[in-house]
């Protein structure tokens, strides 16, 4: 951009860059003294706390004193790119490319051990996010069979569980899950097929 041009007018110059007109003589305010203590503390609860959203940063900010309110927080908040940590819906959603299974326990009297496993994932809260628990259980006997721990919701840890399950040498009739892609993924089906023959159930447990 050249201010004074031979041939064309400011006007044109911003007309051939798609640019407004107004936007170059726009000179950025920078934030204020108690704005930068704001993302300073913002910064430092969120370390602490990213599962904390905007309500629970504001709460924060007032009992410290300042005079804030979920407005300011969120654009201060965006300002510095950070974002709540926490568990968002829709994370039971089914492969697209996978098969879907029957619900197999309507009706069904469950009267011995490894006649029905399930399987079902949740979470753990931790001081810096959340964890994510998934357990094999045996309905009879309401044992757990095996159980991962991992730090996403990837199926990897899913079929890790699954795995050691089997390895006990037992087999269950009927393997009841939810229909999420941690279960019906292409990583978990070869294992579950391959390495025990039983019926698969597809429903959400209660562990």
């Amino acid at each position: 951009m050249i201010a004074e041009h031979p041939q064309l007018s400011v006007r044109e110059q911003c007309g051939l860059l798609g640019l407004h007109r107004s936007g170059l003589y726009y000179e950025p305010v920078p934030e204020s003294a108690e704005n930068l203590l704001l993302m300073s503390l913002l910064d430092r609860q969120y370390t602490r706390h990213p599962e904390q959203g905007v309500r629970r940063m504001t709460l924060q900010l007032r009992e410290l004193g300042h005079t804030v309110n979920p407005k300011r927080v969120r654009r201060l908040l965006r300002q510095m790119g950070l974002e709540a940590f926490y568990p968002k819906p829709r994370l039971s959603l089914p492969d697209p490319v996978a098969g879907r299974y029957p619900y197999l326990l309507k009706g069904l009297k469950i009267t011995q051990p490894d006649q029905v496993w399930c399987a079902d994932i949740t979470y753990i809260g931790l001081p810096e996010g959340f964890a994510y628990l998934v357990a094999i259980m045996d309905w009879f006997s309401r044992y757990v069979l095996a159980w991962e721990v991992s730090n996403s919701m990837e199926s990897a840890f899913c079929v890790s569980a699954l795995e050691r399950a089997l390895s006990r040498r037992r087999r269950p009739e009927i393997y009841n899950t939810d229909q999420g892609s941690q279960f019906t993924s292409a990583e978990a089906e070869p294992i579950e097929r391959a390495r025990h023959p039983c019926e698969h159930g597809r429903a959400r447990p209660r562990l």
